[in-house]
């Protein structure tokens, strides 16, 4: 039976128990073993279909808790089942195959995810944008003005490990910083940030927070 890799197999035995809840309906009963066997197969091949031939417990695991409940082969056919599994080499091994080439294009892709968010990140700053275009196109300078024209507002990107407040956060704490240009708008936000953390209870960041805050005597130079 197949594995979620449709070209790679369990080898499966199954034995079933069946059982006719209508004594009374002889007419109807036939042939049960067929109806029986082939509810047990289907049931089992629903269950193998989403586990790797790599994990051979966690799939025995499966398909017995789901054929050792009794289920309806059909009004009338109670059926339930045990079944033993087993991987040949030659499968194992294409499995084994397949995870090498899944984990290489993983990591490929994941590295071109990372050179696209440095990308991104360079052509988001202007000053970084510059020299990029500099050191990549030296005879093209005049061009790099159509280039933040076609960019626009390009954000930076995100760090993947943020969650949605942490991003807000961070969104909200660059965009402060950015429009702090005075030393007066800088107290009055490192007062906020002070009385902010100690409300919170976070006197590790607060007493940090003080020494950013602690004005150097005149002439000093800052620790």
């Amino acid at each position: 039976m197949a594995s979620c890799i449709s070209s790679v197999r369990f080898t499966v035995r199954i034995t079933g128990s069946w059982q006719w809840t209508h004594p009374d309906d002889t007419g109807r009963q036939g042939d049960l073993a067929l109806p029986a066997r082939e509810h047990l197969r289907r049931q089992a091949a629903g269950i193998l279909c989403r586990h790797s031939v790599l994990d051979l417990a966690a799939a025995h695991d499966a398909i017995n808790s789901g054929l050792s409940r009794i289920g309806c082969a059909m009004p009338g056919l109670e059926v339930s089942g045990m079944a033993e599994l087993s991987v040949a080499a030659a499968d194992r091994a294409l499995a084994e195959e397949h995870d090498r080439r899944q984990q290489a294009a993983d990591l490929e892709h994941g590295e071109e995810l990372h050179r696209l968010a440095q990308l991104q990140q360079v052509l988001a700053d202007p000053d970084l944008r510059r020299v990029w275009w500099m050191a990549q196109f030296p005879d093209r300078f005049n061009d790099l003005g159509s280039l933040a024209e076609v960019l626009g507002g390009l954000p930076a990107p995100q760090e993947a490990q943020d969650d949605d407040l942490r991003g807000d956060v961070r969104r909200l704490t660059d965009g402060l910083v950015t429009a702090l240009h005075t030393p007066q708008q800088r107290e009055v936000f490192l007062q906020a940030l002070v009385q902010t953390l100690t409300a919170l209870g976070h006197h590790h960041l607060t007493t940090a927070a003080v020494l950013q805050h602690r004005p150097h005597d005149p002439g000093s130079t800052p620790a």
